[in-house]
């Protein structure tokens, strides 16, 4: 099944310091994510300042409860980074299904 993930940071003045302080480790995960194959697109969001204000993820697990397994240790979760999480399923198009990082 694949998903997309929508989460926002928080909008405290710490929100842009707790996403450093744990950046390295979302994108390491993120890399063995990608790797995996559970990982298939992601970017961040920005303001317009252009300043990281939360991550869209595309992501492939078997189920609903895998997803939920990932985000108890996603470094954005856990570090409390991600304040506003939507999930949805979805479908990348045949355009884009092959294409890896």
């Amino acid at each position: 099944m694949q998903f997309v993930v929508i989460a926002r940071d928080g909008t405290d003045e710490k929100a842009l310091e707790r996403r450093l302080a744990v950046r390295e480790k979302h994108l390491a995960l993120g890399d063995k994510m990608r790797d995996e194959g559970t990982l298939l697109y992601a970017c961040a969001i920005l303001d317009e300042t252009e300043k990281m204000v939360g991550s869209i993820m595309i992501v492939q697990f078997a189920d609903r409860g895998q997803l939920d397994d990932w985000l108890k240790i996603e470094p954005y979760v856990t570090g409390g980074v991600w304040q506003d999480i939507d999930v949805q399923l979805c479908r990348v198009g045949p355009s884009f299904a092959a294409l890896r990082a």
